[in-house]
């Protein structure tokens, strides 16, 4: 299969572009909670937790992309690869409950607390978000990078662990820039509502990012169907096959990052004994395995009824899982 080759190269890849942002994210969670214990910073504080999220995060997705390579064995037939979707899962947790829910906790004892006028440590703190600001401009870069050399946008987003990587260097320097603007604002105004509001819209971006990566990877994990346009693909070469009178249902899902299995239903024309049926599907099954890349599971489930006998069948309206 031409995947084959270029998987573990797209993986190395990514592993490096993870372990690029696990480095910038704890030593920028360190220095972000130093200085925001001896600050008293909200907006800081939340920044730390943000931090501390994503470095919990990448070591879930570096688990990922170990353990979604493992080839399928009796207790697991189509392979592992949905372990990829499962730890982007719970990364999504982690920056909701560890970056979300602690951004607003920070938020809302600022504003209960009222504000301190002492701004000890204010300027080492800013100092600290500026060179947070670069470190993590250069991991999202990175990402950004690799995802351009994945195909862009549509097909370098794909993989799970990438994805989280771009959103949670994304969002960090979304987040460092408010983190400063609350700071900045605090020592201009002395008004710690300006640092309580910028905890709060972190908190706010961490939940609709962590929704957002949490939808994706339940999608993926519940069993999405295979892309569009390969599934038309796949439907148009049974169609043009000339013992096959009909498609009577085409059911498809994806079992990994770029595996994907194939179930169909065909009606074959009259006439053909149960020896050319056999040879019929091994060749429509490599047609489909070289048309298609990722179809590396393919069930072709034959049928002599008629076209109009089948319409009502489960596999044909959806009623069952698989064909």
């Amino acid at each position: 299969m031409s995947s084959t080759s270029t998987e573990p190269k797209t993986d190395h890849r990514t592993r490096v572009t993870v372990l690029v942002a696990l480095a910038a994210n704890l030593v920028i969670a360190v220095a972000k909670a130093v200085g925001g214990l001896l600050t008293q910073s909200p907006a800081l504080l939340s920044e730390a937790a943000h931090s501390v999220a994503d470095s919990l995060n990448e070591v879930f997705l570096l688990a990922a992309l170990r353990r979604s390579r493992r080839p399928a064995d009796a207790r697991h037939p189509f392979g592992y690869g949905k372990e990829r979707f499962f730890w982007s899962l719970l990364a999504a947790v982690g920056i909701f409950v560890m970056g979300g829910c602690f951004s607003f906790f920070q938020g809302v004892e600022a504003l209960r607390g009222g504000g301190e006028e002492t701004f000890t440590g204010y300027v080492a703190g800013m100092v600290v978000l500026g060179v947070a600001f670069v470190a993590e401009g250069l991991s999202l870069l990175r990402a950004l990078h690799q995802v351009r050399r994945q195909g862009g946008t549509a097909d370098g987003l794909r993989d799970p662990a990438l994805r989280t990587v771009v959103a949670e260097d994304g969002t960090a320097v979304i987040g460092v820039t408010l983190a400063f603007a609350g700071m900045a604002l605090h020592m201009v105004t002395g008004q710690v509502v300006w640092e309580a509001s910028a905890s709060l819209a972190i908190g706010a971006l961490l939940v609709f990012v962590a929704y957002r990566l949490g939808r994706d990877a339940r999608d993926q994990l519940i069993g999405e169907a295979a892309d569009p346009e390969d599934a038309g693909r796949i439907r148009a070469l049974l169609e043009a096959q000339p013992e096959i009178d009909s498609v009577e249902a085409l059911l498809t899902m994806k079992t990994g990052l770029e595996t994907a299995l194939v179930a169909a239903r065909v009606d074959l024309v009259p006439g053909i004994d149960s020896e050319q049926v056999e040879e019929v599907a091994v060749r429509i099954k490599r047609s489909i395995a070289r048309t298609v890349a990722e179809a590396d599971q393919i069930f072709l489930d034959v049928t002599e009824r008629s076209a109009r006998e089948a319409q009502g069948s489960p596999a044909a309206t959806g009623e069952r899982g698989g064909a």
